[in-house]
């Protein structure tokens, strides 16, 4: 019995697709063995806080791994390294792989009772950052709250984030706290949940006050569809 010409070049064509994968898949196998493949070099990208030889620790590569090896497991545990939030790793044949780091954001520096300052996330988490290249708002308690209403700053508004000199907890009430950001001779109050439309709001009026020359002590935030305005004499807490 003959196969129809067209049969039997589908056949061959699927042969042979099935014989390339097969390759494909099997290489990895066999190159991997051959010293010629074994890394020499990676590259680090995207770091900036995180010590470098930290990183390449975490990769816990050994002596003969190669560059055909799972590179998944190396990223896998990069992302278990503290401040790392992403990661991945391209081979770059025949002997160096490409590590791109994607680092937590730092958002404060939280002074200890003895004045010793280490770096938080936005959940007021302790990352393992070099402080030498940070300039961010220092913060006396590890508190969610004032750290989370930091952040949602830095997010909609860098400009004012790099303004802020400090931040922490005011009691405004009994049962009642706020946060108070102090930038300078100004201070910003807002509530732990203010969101952007209020962020928007006393940036608004910040810049209105400085385009007027009109000197101020500090903006309010706290009250819906409005911007207190004090300009001197404002009460401390």
């Amino acid at each position: 019995m003959k196969w129809p010409r067209a049969s039997r070049r589908v056949l061959l064509w699927a042969g042979a697709a099935m014989f390339g994968i097969t390759m494909w898949m099997a290489a990895p196998l066999a190159l991997r063995r051959l010293a010629f493949f074994r890394v020499r070099q990676v590259e680090l990208v995207g770091i900036r806080y995180l010590d470098a030889e930290r990183v390449l620790a975490a990769l816990r590569m050994s002596p003969r791994a190669s560059v055909f090896d799972d590179t998944e497991v190396l990223a896998e545990r990069l992302r278990g390294l503290d401040g790392v939030a992403d990661a991945s790793v391209v081979r770059r044949p025949p002997a160096s792989l490409k590590v791109i780091v994607r680092e937590v954001e730092p958002i404060a520096l939280l002074a200890n009772e003895r004045g010793a300052l280490g770096v938080v996330d936005a959940d007021a988490k302790a990352l393992p950052f070099d402080l030498s290249n940070l300039d961010l708002p220092v913060v006396r308690e590890s508190d969610r709250a004032v750290v989370g209403v930091l952040a949602r700053v830095q997010a909609f508004d860098p400009a004012l984030f790099q303004a802020i000199d400090a931040a922490r907890r005011m009691e405004s009430q009994p049962g009642r706290s706020d946060v108070l950001l102090e930038l300078g001779n100004h201070r910003v109050l807002l509530s732990p949940n203010a969101g952007p439309e209020v962020l928007e709001a006393v940036m608004l009026v910040a810049r209105d006050l400085a385009a007027k020359a009109r000197a101020y002590t500090e903006l309010d935030g706290r009250f819906a569809g409005q911007v207190v305005v004090r300009r001197r004499g404002a009460r401390s807490a």
